[in-house]
């Protein structure tokens, strides 16, 4: 047999040599790869089924006016990335997101923009992936290439993130959407079982977002959604956008551009911890802002597979730290060298102190309520997803 075909034979035989091989691809040609033959096939499922850990694509240079950064970002990365998406949370600057048309004259171009880039976004994403996409006034993230990547807090101009969450064992993640209903006052409790936030004790995180707050009884209805899920054992956290552009759900229906409500992710599973702190209007300098950070270390929680979220009002950021840029961003990196940091500068922050960890909940000496919804703070977030075996990239 010539050493051509002696290779073949040891491609197309050998399981353990095809994975090693396989998992040099990306996922896109991992998929492409899977076509060849049944063994190859089953090499592939086996290899994206150890790809456990968080991946993102960022967006920070302006380009063509043809298209968001975000967009061109992800088509350009999604060739690249060693996960499946399962779940992807983006966020975009609602400015050059939704078009730069402010009269009222041209508001309906302005929608179309804003779906149109949505849509654009969602196509580039696998089919069956949940999808959640909103825009705000400002962003935080991380820049590709690594977790201890500077954080940048940009508070004006063209930029974006999308966060790809793989299928993760032993992790469940669902989108969900609470549009208020004009026709009923209050709003109906059993829709939290749905999506899987009330009666689910694996519940550890919700990340909650208020949409087009302006609207008359939005805040009202916000705190129907809030208050019954105030609970020690339940991290919530988030805050008030400009609105949501995607939700990509199999029981998601279409509202009207001009409804509020609140949409947002669930995080279940026994190995999901998370905490909080809220930085409030007393945290304006240096000092502060690490004293912050450090209530934050003390959680404890794993860094390895965890995400960090930075909820900030627009009032805060560099207006708010006399001139100084990236404050917050900076102060979190200090603590947290290799969690990369995401969120946005929004209308209104939701969070408060709070630690979830395996069977450890911080408790209060007494039964009131946290105040959950602020106005010119930060919320800080850690979510660890779970460990990881080595060979899992």
């Amino acid at each position: 047999m010539e050493a051509s075909g002696r290779a073949a034979f040891v491609l197309s035989n050998l399981a353990e040599v095809v994975e090693r091989v396989l998992g040099f691809l990306p996922t896109k040609a991992l998929l492409r790869a899977a076509c060849v033959c049944r063994l190859w096939r089953e090499c592939a499922r086996r290899t994206l089924r150890t790809r456990q850990r968080l991946a993102w694509v960022s967006a920070l240079e302006p380009g063509p006016a043809d298209s968001h950064a975000l967009v061109r970002a992800l088509a350009r990365e999604l060739e690249k990335v060693h996960v499946l998406p399962q779940t992807v949370l983006y966020i975009a600057d609602a400015e050059t997101f939704s078009g730069h048309e402010e009269c009222h004259e041209q508001k309906k171009a302005r929608k179309r923009n804003s779906k149109e880039t949505a849509i654009a976004l969602e196509k580039l994403l696998p089919k069956r992936c949940q999808v959640l996409g909103l825009v705000t006034p400002g962003i935080v993230v991380t820049p590709m290439g690594s977790s201890s990547n500077q954080p940048q807090e940009i508070e004006d101009g063209e930029a974006g993130f999308a966060l790809l969450f793989p299928k993760i064992d032993g992790v469940k993640i669902q989108t969900f959407h609470f549009p208020k209903d004009l026709k009923n006052r209050v709003f109906d409790e059993s829709k939290f079982a749905e999506a899987g936030l009330k009666n689910n004790p694996d519940l550890r995180v919700v990340l909650l977002f208020g949409y087009n707050s302006w609207k008359s009884g939005a805040t009202r209805f916000l705190h129907q959604i809030v208050n019954p899920l105030n609970e020690k054992s339940i991290i919530l956290a988030g805050g008030q956008v400009e609105s949501f552009t995607s939700l990509t759900s199999e029981n998601s229906n279409a509202q009207p551009s001009d409804a509020c409500g609140v949409v947002g992710l669930a995080f279940s599973g026994p190995q999901v911890q998370s905490a909080t702190v809220l930085l409030d209007q007393d945290v304006a300098d240096e000092r502060t802002a690490e004293a912050a950070m450090q209530r934050l270390k003390a959680a404890n929680i794993p860094e390895r597979n965890t995400v960090g979220f930075m909820f900030a009002c627009v009032g805060r950021g560099y207006r708010h730290y006399k001139t100084k840029r990236n404050m917050e961003a900076d102060a979190f990196r200090k603590f947290f060298p290799n969690v990369p940091l995401f969120g946005f500068f929004g209308h209104g922050e939701i969070g408060c102190d709070r630690i979830v960890t395996g069977n450890f909940v911080l408790r209060e000496c007494n039964d009131v309520k946290d105040d959950l919804l602020h106005g010119y703070t930060t919320v800080m977030t850690l979510i660890h997803l779970g460990s990881t075996k080595p060979n899992q990239v």
